[in-house]
């Protein structure tokens, strides 16, 4: 290895290499493209910027002028970004670097300036970096080498287009490194394109996961996640923690709720600038924050300092980010635990996704308020400040306090002042113990599932009954949406004839009575009341309903039951007659069906088919195009041969009163509609009518061409419609259809 990067590690407390960075240092790896892939946290980073040294250095200790950049690093995130950035300076720092970043969001015209000044290593994000090659700002033909750094990311993000562009405008000659937690299908195929016989370098134990991060499924009830959440950061009380969500909106009610729980939030999300998450991450390294809340943008790259837990409040959406996820925290040799908050509604998906990710988690509830009271007693009686030598000034207080308080009050106010500055822990319900489905034990075929306990629990009484049609199917409904429960904080519903029992958990009983208020009212005149004991009938169980025969009932109760009642089937099994004895009175026995002897005649449905001997129905007329199939024939059919009896079909002139005439185009002054000359129309004007025209025509002068008054019909009239009635001269006409 170089001296100079040597010194460099060394400073920074590099006692030994991990095993990715000692695998990509291989000299025999000197010259070749690779494809690494490698968990998170495993100092990728500082293992390419020592695999790239040879080919920047050569055998030289350090680098000549800054001019056109050598190397080239692309990231996902702007926070990789700059990370990578921030990595590659104190690794390259004696070897005299010049490092410049081109990062979307930052000013561009400074990072065309410092392009222009020189740099031996250019750091940025894909869209910024093709923007600048576009322009012509950076020029990609000394280059050497190219990294690509969480290609996997890149390409999910919807940039492999320009990866491809600056892959196909550096030189051939170059090496080219993809750095990558997972390597799917898809950076298998980039790498056969654009690597050269690149060898492949993986330090990931199938089938095992990171020894370092201990994953924890926290199992909640509905609606009390953040609740959850703020227990297991006052439990594990992490010098630094991240707390991830899905949306931008889930971002910022978690940051608003856990500021006003008095913690020191900074929240990181993709719509803010990034000078805005610049200082978001700054705090949290400055220990102004102590915790994060982000979407997973944050999920690749983030590097920050005694980061001790990781809490998804929302479940991830695949196995890649449940890793990246959990993967800020574990670095370095460090432990850390990574929390899923899981409803009972979400147990099966979350198995679902730790099966698939290969990762065991253990399956736990999330810590109580006791349990967080007793976390902090052992804090505060392990803190350092009990070993310390007091100076004189706190010597003479300690005095003064002895004087004037016993040790007895002196203690309980020094605990009373340590609880001040934390947040106070919040009750949360108890629920039972789900697991997912593939967790559970195997049942033999036909075995029962056991029932789960339902554990502690209270009764309430409801002010409804069989008398007003109580039913469980909506009661069960109205309890969760009147009072603010989850269907698994309900157990047995017991309708009596005047009231309704209803088990609850017994950590729900307490909200339930401050939600409803003094008068219990769920809905209308639905009263609800805790009760301390229940009639006998109420807890004992349901019997449970098998497939058996009914009881017996009247048979007169019965009329949808076709046949005889059952006991006289019961009879007739045993050689009695199976029908019923004669009713009492005069009533007549009802006639026995007449029983046919062997061979005689029964009729039989009809069978129809096309066989005539056998089916007396006629058959369908078939229509074909030859005479010999049937007597009719397809209406479009105008065959005249065979045994066809249809008349002929006339000519189409013959309406016009002469069928010898062929179809011909209508010839100037005759209309084309008709086909008739103009001067046959008898409403044409003819040569000599000087009657006036109207429309579009000329217009009539005044006083001609006026319309004649009415005629009355003795006046030899006749309307030219049949029936018509006449109307009156001068007056409005009426309404009606348009023709």
């Amino acid at each position: 290895m170089i001296t100079t990067l040597q010194d460099a590690l060394a400073e920074r407390g590099y006692d030994s290499l991990t095993s990715v960075q000692e695998a990509v240092t291989n000299p025999e790896l000197a010259d070749s493209d690779l494809l690494v892939s490698a968990q998170t946290g495993s100092g990728k980073t500082v293992g390419f910027g020592l695999a790239i040294a040879p080919t920047l250095l050569g055998e030289a200790e350090t680098l000549g002028p800054a001019a056109a950049p050598l190397a080239l690093v692309v990231a996902p995130t702007r926070e990789l970004a700059l990370q990578v950035a921030r990595e590659l300076g104190w690794l390259y720092a004696k070897a005299g670097a010049r490092i410049s970043t081109c990062i979307g969001g930052m000013d561009a015209r400074d990072e065309r300036r410092s392009l222009e000044r020189g740099a031996h290593i250019v750091v940025g994000t894909p869209g910024r970096l093709r923007d600048h090659i576009t322009r012509g700002s950076l020029d990609l033909n000394d280059i050497r080498a190219v990294v690509l750094d969480e290609a996997d990311e890149m390409l999910d993000l919807g940039f492999r287009e320009d990866l491809e562009f600056m892959l196909g405008e550096a030189p051939e000659e170059r090496r080219t490194l993809l750095f990558s937690a997972t390597v799917p299908r898809t950076i298998e195929d980039m790498a056969r394109t654009y690597q050269r016989d690149a060898v492949r370098v993986t330090t990931l134990d199938k089938g095992s996961q990171h020894t370092d991060i201990t994953y924890q499924a926290v199992q909640v009830s509905p609606g009390d996640e953040e609740n959850a959440i703020i227990n297991l950061l006052r439990f594990h009380d992490a010098p630094t923690a991240i707390v991830f969500a899905n949306t931008r909106a889930a971002v910022t009610r978690l940051s608003a709720r856990l500021a006003n729980r008095g913690f020191l939030v900074a929240s990181l999300s993709g719509e803010l600038s990034q000078d805005e998450r610049s200082h978001a991450l700054q705090s949290m390294r400055d220990g102004r924050a102590r915790v994060c809340v982000a979407t997973d943008v944050a999920a690749r790259g983030i590097d920050l300092p005694n980061l001790d837990l990781v809490v998804h409040a929302d479940l991830p959406q695949s196995t890649e980010a449940l890793l990246h996820r959990s993967g800020r925290t574990g670095r370095a040799g460090r432990k850390g635990i990574s929390a899923l908050i899981v409803t009972d509604r979400a147990v099966n998906k979350a198995g679902r996704i730790l099966k698939w990710a290969k990762v065991q988690a253990e399956w736990v509830f999330a810590p109580s308020a006791d349990e967080i009271l007793d976390k902090d007693e052992a804090r505060l009686l392990d803190d350092e400040a009990w070993s310390q030598e007091p100076n004189e000034r706190e010597a003479a207080f300690a005095a003064k306090l002895i004087e004037a308080f016993t040790p007895e009050q002196i203690a309980i106010a020094c605990f009373r002042l340590y609880q001040n500055k934390l947040s106070a822990p919040e009750e949360l319900n108890v629920a039972p113990m789900r697991k997912p489905r593939d967790d559970r034990e195997p049942r033999e075929r036909g075995e029962r599932p056991e029932r789960r306990e339902f554990g502690p629990s209270v009764w309430a009484k409801l002010s409804i009954g069989r008398d007003k049609n109580a039913e469980p199917r909506w009661i069960l409904p109205l309890l969760c949406r009147a009072g603010g429960l989850d269907k698994t904080q309900i157990g047995k519903i017991r309708v009596t004839d005047e009231a309704t029992y209803v088990e609850l958990a017994e950590a729900a009983g307490p909200g339930l009575g401050a939600h409803l208020g003094e008068g219990g009212v769920l809905e209308d005149d639905i009263r609800l009341e805790m009760v301390d004991s229940v009639p006998d009938e109420v807890t004992r169980p349901a019997p449970r309903r098998t497939g058996g025969p009914r009881r017996d009932r009247d048979d007169d109760a019965r009329p949808h039951r076709k046949g005889p009642p059952r006991r006289d089937r019961e009879a007739a099994a045993e050689g009695g007659s199976s029908y019923r004895s004669a009713p009492a009175g005069d009533a007549p026995r009802p006639p026995r069906p007449v029983r046919r002897e062997e061979g005689e005649f029964r009729p039989k449905k009809r069978e129809f088919s096309r066989d005539g001997d056998r089916d007396e129905r006629p058959k369908k007329r078939e229509f074909s195009r030859d005479g010999d199939a049937g007597e009719f024939r397809k209406k479009r059919d105008f065959d005249r041969g065979g045994d066809d009896k249809r008349p002929a079909a006339k000519p189409k002139d013959a309406r016009f009163g002469d069928a010898s005439k062929s179809f011909r185009r209508p010839e100037a002054g005759e209309h084309s509609k008709s086909r008739r000359p103009a001067g046959d129309k008898p409403w044409a004007k003819k040569d000599g009518d000087e009657r006036p025209r109207s429309g579009f025509g000329k217009p009539r002068a005044a006083g001609e061409g006026a319309k004649p008054p009415y005629r009355a019909k003795t006046e030899g009239f006749r309307p030219k419609t049949a029936g018509a009635k006449p109307r009156p001269a001068g007056g409005p006409k009426k309404p009606g259809k348009k023709f």
